[in-house]
């Protein structure tokens, strides 16, 4: 990796307190990013045991996806990266009274939005089933059920993208742990809905549709307390001629594909999926649930944290401090995401069969979710980059260039698809479904290649010294790691005759060892835990490594 010449300003690091708050407030939010996830995945592992992975599974999660698609663009997507560097402005330059005035306005006329389009969904939800998952429509039973779930999810819709925005409000102002722990409740709502109401319906999946509803109303209702402790609470009004709250959807509707194309290139996966094989929108659901996971604890946890502090450098027009910050956390995206997607491929087999093999889930299924979550951890360090990078441009209120590399990436997807895909199933190869999460990664990996190089062209990033030193490193210490790993790991076909406490137990192990062999190697190099966080929190290498 070539490094240019750094603007002195641009090489002066991050002060230690900054440094501080920085790694602390990204632990907080991947702490429960974490315990959700776990939740997520007790939540799949009976998801899986109770409904296996066949036509009733792929039409529920057809109807999760659709209103989860637009979460993450009325929510932490596209909205997320609109209103938070428009809110955190305005905090920073005219006070406490306009950005409740701007957080009164902006939900009032997102709700409203929101009530019309979630008033539609419900009505040609048929429609919605036919555009995302167009495979079911030679199957009436499969169609008309999903019809019927997403009739129940989609409201989800209304209520989530309010608690983004509430999310959002307190993030400006630094409190990260109270937006981070409220997924919990879906997770939580989804395994009573799974476990207890089930037992209720002729239809028993028909009770995880209503689970999800419930969800979004418990978790709107979780922030307003802590909103009004910040007297951030007043009530909604519609405002859309307002100047911010134009500025807020002037900025949102171009990034709508950029803060959004790995889900639109899931969905694209789902869609194609949906013409394969019976259960491979499923097996494509569990590999991803998998791959979210060290996504969601680090990658999204940090991109969360370092949005409102890129916002506030560029209000003060702080270069250095601005540049800094994308480099401290790149830093950690080599650090965390390297090791994990190595983890993740190799590791791939007994994670599947420890976590979802058990009831309904057959041997066949877990073979073929192993399939599409190696492919997937292919593109890990993409996805995780774009998390970091893409709020670069937002906190700039630069829409633009991220829409332009979304779209070269959604164009990628596309053709990697049927130079992938295409001809896997005219060859008759097995698992077909891991070609679509193989070009979902090469897409992923193209879309942060781009980001990073814009960045940079722009002088935005300026790669400090040591990325060489760094990279080099880590690539000693995964090598290891995945060596270790694979050679322990044993042959696939035990784990399937094992208990499931031994399957826990082993594969425990295993993800301790991987971690301590990485964490020694490190060490070994020279990158012990002081030096590394001293490295991290400067963005520099000690003088002595001269690279």
């Amino acid at each position: 990796m070539s490094v240019p010449t750094p603007d002195p300003e641009a090489t002066q690091p991050l002060t230690s307190s900054g440094a501080k708050r920085l790694l602390q407030s990204t632990a907080t939010v991947g702490g429960f990013t974490f315990l959700s996830r776990i939740l997520g995945f007790a939540r799949d592992v009976i998801l899986a045991r109770y409904f296996g992975a066949g036509p009733v599974m792929d039409a529920f999660f057809v109807a999760f996806k659709i209103p989860n698609f637009f979460r993450r663009l009325f929510a932490e997507g596209a909205f997320s990266q609109a209103f938070v560097p428009v809110l955190g402005e305005i905090h920073t330059q005219k006070g406490h009274e306009e950005t409740r005035r701007l957080i009164a306005e902006t939900s009032g006329t997102l709700g409203i939005i929101l009530l019309i389009f979630s008033a539609l969904g419900i009505l040609f939800a048929p429609y919605f089933i036919d555009l995302f998952a167009p495979g079911f429509a030679h199957d009436p039973a499969t169609h008309g059920l999903a019809t019927e779930l997403l009739r129940l999810t989609f409201p989800y819709l209304f209520f989530i993208a309010l608690t983004a925005l509430a999310a959002g409000a307190m993030n400006v102002h630094g409190r990260f742990a109270v937006p981070a722990a409220t997924p919990i409740l879906l997770n939580l709502s989804l395994i009573a809905a799974a476990l207890w109401l089930s037992r209720l319906f002729a239809i028993p999946v028909l009770a995880l549709g209503w689970g999800v509803l419930a969800a979004g109303f418990l978790q709107f209702l979780f922030q307003l307390p802590f909103l009004g402790r910040l007297k951030l609470l007043a009530r909604p009004r519609w405002a859309w001629k307002h100047e911010s709250v134009q500025q807020v959807f002037h900025l949102m509707l171009p990034a709508l594909l950029g803060a959004s194309v790995m889900q639109i290139n899931l969905l694209v996966d789902t869609a194609i999926a949906s013409f394969l094989s019976p259960g491979s929108v499923s097996w494509l659901y569990y590999s991803d649930r998998l791959m979210e996971f060290p996504l969601g604890v680090f990658a999204i946890a940090l991109g969360t944290v370092i949005l409102p502090g890129l916002t506030r450098a560029h209000a003060k027009r702080s270069a250095g401090e601005f540049s800094q910050l994308i480099d401290t956390a790149m830093r950690l995206v080599v650090l965390l995401a390297l090791p994990a997607a190595i983890g993740l491929g190799v590791l791939a087999g007994p994670l599947i069969v420890t976590l979802f093999r058990y009831g309904a889930f057959t041997r066949f299924d877990a073979e073929m979710a192993r399939a599409s979550l190696m492919a997937y951890a292919l593109g890990l360090i993409g996805f995780t980059a774009v998390k970091i990078l893409a709020p670069g441009f937002y906190a700039q209120k630069d829409t633009r260039t991220p829409v332009r590399i979304a779209l070269w990436a959604i164009g990628a997807n596309l053709a990697f698809n049927a130079l992938i895909v295409i001809p896997w199933v005219v060859e008759g190869w097995p698992a077909p479904h891991a070609g679509l999460a193989l070009s979902t990664s090469l897409a992923a990996l193209l879309n942060a290649g781009l980001l990073a190089r814009g960045l940079q062209r722009s002088r935005k990033w300026h790669l400090n010294p040591g990325w060489r030193w760094l990279i080099l490193r880590v690539i000693v210490a995964i090598a290891v790691m995945g060596g270790a790993l694979a050679w322990f790991e044993g042959r696939l076909g035990h784990w399937f005759h094992w208990s499931a406490w031994i399957r826990i137990g082993h594969l425990s192990i295993l993800i301790a060892a991987g971690f301590l062999i990485y964490a020694t190697m490190l060490w070994i190099q020279g990158l012990g835990p002081g030096r590394l966080y001293r490295m991290i929190a400067s963005a520099r290498t000690p003088a002595r490594d001269g690279s």
